[in-house]
């Protein structure tokens, strides 16, 4: 690959390379795409075009040229322009860049907040040296220096690709590990290889794990215990929430009545008044006042008191609208849409103009999903205002200090 560059770069038959006048400034030592194509297209006797773009492509993709206003490094057949990389950041010379370098790179650019906060312990000697590097770089010629900081740019391109890029100075763990240790060799159950000659009378002590497979395997126990730990904390939250409604696990109070001959449940329900029980479940979620006949009824009055009770009217609408039969469902639509959407509704509501122009193109064809998107805007409204300030209103701190019915 490396010869065919220095064939490429040679100055009678190789490509041609021209510093191009832009408005006001000038790109030295630049070729474009097509050059590129149609050198190898000759030089190479390439009868197919697209043969040439993928060996171009991978030629750049290792960093031997690179296009000079872009960081994802593939060839194209066009006007865009390229430039040879210098000798010294080929992939042949071994490089293997560490993260602190990469720092120093991108410190003079003033992208270094994530990096600042990589190597906190080692940053103001990363910033010294850059600033140095950067002094040194004031000196060049300004030519010159933006040459070499395109160089730089790309150099960084190869080793620390922009995402979704092809990475190609990767290695393969399983890879490196099979040339290190040529012998057959068996996963075991935690993703370690493990000598297939381990029960063999004359078997030898395996070696050591290296410190990047300790690091590895600690690393993915971490992870695990983080989402073990995180799930059971969830689950332990929903637990306790909920224990005291859960008749398996805290005996009910009224008790049920189609087991003991007690009536209270049924006569608390046909009194519609709550109790502590039932209001302090209303502060868990909006939900649980949704889904409670009563709930609905006591957050409605209170949205009536504030004059704002559109909202919840229209997502109750919505939700009969549901559960109408097909044939009912084109005419329940139209009063909806006349109630709370169409232009003078008596019932306006604040709806997006992203959900607005859906359900409007929803009720040419009307069905009972026809105010979806608007039904879910309200729901986030009443879950972001309306039900906190419920929940914080007197009217529901009066339910919940009443004294429980039994």
């Amino acid at each position: 690959m490396e010869e065919l560059i220095a064939r490429m770069q040679d100055e009678k038959n190789g490509i041609p390379i021209r510093t191009v006048k832009s408005f006001l400034t000038k790109i030295p030592s630049v070729f474009s795409g097509s050059d590129i194509v149609q050198w190898l297209t000759k030089n190479l006797d390439i009868e197919d075009q697209v043969e040439a773009l993928h060996l171009g492509t991978l030629m750049a993709a290792h960093g031997y040229f690179f296009p000079i206003s872009d960081h994802v490094l593939m060839l194209k057949d066009d006007g865009t322009f390229y430039r040879f990389q210098t000798p010294y950041f080929w992939p042949s010379n071994c490089w293997e860049p560490e993260n602190t370098d990469y720092g120093e790179s991108t410190a003079p650019l003033h992208l270094q907040a994530r990096l600042q906060r990589a190597f906190a312990r080692k940053w103001e000697f990363i910033f010294m040296q850059a600033e140095a590097q950067a002094k040194v770089d004031k000196k060049r010629d300004k030519i010159e220096r933006k040459i070499l900081d395109s160089q730089e740019r790309a150099f960084w391109d190869v080793h620390r690709p922009v995402p979704g890029c092809v990475n190609t100075t990767e290695v393969d763990i399983k890879k490196s590990s099979r040339m290190k240790n040529p012998h057959k060799t068996r996963k075991s159950v935690y993703g370690l290889q493990n000598d297939i000659r381990t029960h063999s009378p004359t078997h030898t002590p395996a070696p050591e794990l290296s410190i990047i497979t300790l690091v590895m395997i600690q690393n993915h126990a971490l992870q695990v215990f983080c989402v073990v730990f995180t799930s059971n904390n969830s689950l332990l939250g929903y637990t306790e929430q909920y224990v005291e409604y859960d008749p398996f696990l805290t005996p009910p109070d009224p008790s049920n009545p189609w087991i003991t001959d007690d009536t209270t449940v049924w006569e608390l329900e046909a009194s519609k008044e709550p109790g502590q029980q039932r209001v302090k479940r209303w502060a868990f979620g909006i939900d649980e006042v949704l889904k409670d006949p009563v709930g609905r009824e006591q957050f409605l009055k209170f949205l009536e008191s504030e004059f704002s009770s559109e909202n919840l009217r229209f997502w109750l609408a919505v939700q009969e609208l549901k559960k109408r039969p097909i044939r009912e469902v084109p005419s329940r639509v139209q009063e909806i849409w006349q109630e709370f959407l169409a232009p003078g509704a008596p019932s306006a509501i604040n709806v997006d103009s992203k959900s607005y122009d859906k359900t409007t193109q929803n009720v040419k064809d009307p069905g009972r999903y026809a105010f979806e998107d608007a039904q879910e805007h309200i729901y986030k409204l009443m879950k972001s205002d309306s039900y906190s300030r419920f929940i914080r209103s007197s009217a529901y701190q009066e339910l919940l200090q009443a004294k429980k019915k039994v």
